[in-house]
C-alpha cells in the first residue's frame, strides 16, 4: 500500500497564556515538532466500507510549517500541575509545564480539540470529527486506548469537562432547528461510552444557547452560560451572556 501524508508541523518557539484555577499565566515555550504521519490510504472507487476521515481522499503531500505562534488554541492542565495538553491545527500535544519540548498525543486528518485532563490526569478527554461528526473522544495519557463517549450523527458535541469522579463527562450539546443558529442544552456522558446520556438541561428555544459546562470540585453545582434566544438587536445594556 503506498502511504501518504498529513501535514507536518514544527513549532519552533511561542509563547502561551491561558488561565487556570483562576488564575492567568503566560508561559514562553520552546518547541520542536516535526511530524510526518502516514495516513490510511483510502478505499477504491466502488467499495462499500465507510468512509474514513483518517484516510487520504486525494494526492497528499508532506508539508513542514514553521510557525512561532498559535492562534484559538485551547489549553488544560493536569492534576499535578506538571503538564500542559493543548491543540494545534487539529492536533494534540503534551509539553512540561516548565517548557521543552512538546510531544504529539493524537495526529492525523482528524480535526482534534478542546483537550481536558481527567481528575486523575491519566486520561484525556477532547472533540474530534474522526467519525464523521464532531463527538467527545477519550484516549490515555501516552494516547492509545482511543474510545468515542458521544456518538452523535448530526447532534454537534462540544466542551467536554470531567466531572469530579472522573466516571462522567459533561458536554454541549447543539440543536438545530430552522435556523442555522441553533440551540444548546448540558448533557453528562460515561466516559466508557455507555448509554445514551443524560440530559442534565432542557432548551427553552430553538436559538436559546447555552455552552461552556463546569462543575464544581465537590460536584454537587452546575455552571454554565446563558445566551437567551438570539436576537441580532439585543440589547447589550440589559445583558447578552448570563452564568
Amino acid at each position: 500500500m503506498k502511504e501518504v501524508y498529513r501535514v507536518s508541523v514544527r513549532l519552533l518557539s511561542g509563547s502561551l497564556r491561558f488561565a487556570h484555577a483562576g488564575r492567568s499565566v503566560a508561559l514562553a515555550l520552546f518547541v520542536q515538532v516535526a511530524l510526518a504521519v502516514p495516513a490510511v490510504a483510502a478505499p477504491p472507487p466502488g467499495d462499500d466500507a465507510p468512509w474514513d476521515v483518517q484516510a487520504a481522499h486525494g494526492p497528499a503531500q508532506d508539508v513542514v510549517i514553521d510557525t512561532d505562534e498559535g492562534t484559538w488554541m485551547q489549553v488544560d492542565v493536569s492534576a499535578d500541575g506538571q503538564t500542559l495538553v493543548f491543540d494545534l491545527l487539529g492536533d494534540l500535544y503534551l509539553l512540561p509545564i516548565t517548557g521543552g519540548e512538546a510531544q504529539p498525543l493524537r495526529t492525523g486528518s482528524a480535526w482534534e480539540w478542546q483537550p481536558r485532563f481527567s481528575p486523575d490526569g491519566g486520561r484525556i478527554a477532547f472533540v474530534s470529527d474522526r467519525g464523521g461528526a464532531d463527538n467527545v473522544w477519550v484516549c490515555d495519557r501516552d494516547g492509545g486506548n482511543l474510545r468515542p463517549v458521544t456518538k452523535e450523527e448530526f447532534r454537534l458535541v462540544y466542551a467536554p469537562e470531567w466531572m469530579p469522579d472522573g466516571d462522567w463527562i459533561l458536554v454541549k450539546k447543539h440543536f438545530t432547528h430552522t435556523r442555522s443558529l441553533g440551540a444548546g442544552e448540558i448533557w453528562m456522558y460515561h466516559q466508557d461510552g455507555e448509554g445514551g446520556g443524560v440530559e442534565l438541561t432542557e432548551k427553552s428555544s430553538n436559538t436559546a444557547d447555552v455552552n461552556e459546562p463546569a462543575i464544581s470540585r465537590d460536584g454537587r453545582w452546575l455552571y454554565y452560560s446563558r445566551a437567551g434566544d438570539f436576537d441580532y438587536n439585543k440589547n447589550v445594556y440589559t445583558g447578552i451572556y448570563s452564568v
